[in-house]
């Protein structure tokens, strides 16, 4: 399948199915562009068999967040989890998709897939506007094999509420004291250099095209799009190779046993295997919901998404959740008024 056939022209999805559509539920959510592919891909097996459809507006974290708040949509959609406080107020339940990871990508003329390597000190000093030209002594102390040209860097970011963002911008806070005190970490911040992009389409395009570009995409954008993404040194001072066995290290630092609310945050995760920009992609749904028919749709989606889609997921570099986690978040589900389990 192709990146547009999957990813589509536009935000919206609307999942349409073959099959009757007279007892058909639509599931409507909004939010995170980080796990757009997989719930693409979910979406389509699942209303193949059996005739429910999911619209979801992939137009980022922020964007998931007010919809939910406003109730206007099923399901809210965040990269960013909500603190355990914020979810009690606002009488919101939420549990975790999926686990992926954020990468670094660039647009260097010479520089091949995986071949360039930055640490965290070095990544944040170019979002800060410190290191500005790609042949900086900083970038070539870590890559002494490479033939950096003298080319100024192109920083792209985003410019919509992201959950990405915040999965950036929370690791750069955790490996840059200068970044956590000037810029600190939330779905948008205020830039201080850069073109913004809106959603991880944006960027992965803008970047594409932009000579001397480097950027940040939830890693199946720069997969499909063949971007050039960078090896990152961890916390354990290794380089690691973004892709499904660096983010399934990191995600075994989550304890599921212990979290409050389903509330984890992975970056700077420990571990010599483990890759630095992980999360995970969290769902938000209301405990007493306008619609609870429509509420109790969304999980029964999810639950087959959980018990069927794991390959599919992997298929994408995603981490499929384990059994321990599934079990804590079906377990979380009895919150929800009319949810039926």
């Amino acid at each position: 399948m192709s990146f547009k056939s999957l990813i589509g022209a536009v935000a919206g999805l609307t999942i349409a199915t073959f099959a009757s559509q007279a007892q058909a539920a639509e599931i409507s959510g909004a939010g995170a562009t980080f796990p757009y592919p997989i719930y693409a891909k979910w979406a389509t097996a699942y209303a193949s068999v059996t005739g429910d459809r999911l619209n979801y507006q992939s137009i980022g974290s922020g964007g998931g967040i007010a919809q939910i708040k406003a109730r206007t949509v099923t399901f809210g959609a965040s990269d960013k989890p909500l603190k355990p406080a914020e979810l009690d107020k606002l009488g919101l339940t939420m549990f975790p998709a999926i686990i992926g990871g954020d990468v670094p990508v660039v647009n260097v003329p010479g520089v091949g897939n995986n071949q360039m390597v930055l640490d965290g000190p070095t990544l944040a000093n170019i979002f800060l506007g410190h290191i500005s030209n790609w042949n900086d002594p900083a970038i070539k102390k870590l890559n002494p094999s490479l033939n950096l040209p003298n080319m100024a860097i192109a920083v792209v970011h985003r410019s919509d509420g992201s959950g990405t963002t915040f999965i950036w911008t929370n690791y750069l806070s955790k490996v840059s004291k200068e970044w956590a005190t000037t810029v600190g970490s939330d779905t948008s911040v205020d830039w201080p250099v850069g073109l913004g992009a809106k959603g991880n389409e944006g960027v992965a395009g803008n970047v594409a095209q932009t000579a001397g570009g480097i950027a940040y995409v939830e890693y199946a954008y720069a997969k499909v799009n063949h971007l050039k993404s960078v090896r990152v040194i961890n916390s354990a001072g290794s380089p690691i190779t973004p892709g499904l066995p660096a983010f399934e290290a990191a995600a075994q630092n989550v304890n599921w046993g212990s979290l409050d609310h389903l509330y984890f945050v992975l970056t700077d995760a420990p571990g010599k295997d483990s890759w630095p920009i992980a999360g995970g992609s969290f769902i938000l749904m209301y405990k007493q919901p306008v619609d609870p028919a429509a509420s109790a749709a969304t999980l029964k989606f999810f639950k087959w998404s959980f018990e069927k889609g794991q390959d599919m997921a992997r298929s994408l570099d995603y981490v499929p959740l384990p059994p321990v986690a599934i079990s804590a978040i079906e377990a979380s589900w009895k919150q929800i008024q009319g949810s039926g389990m």
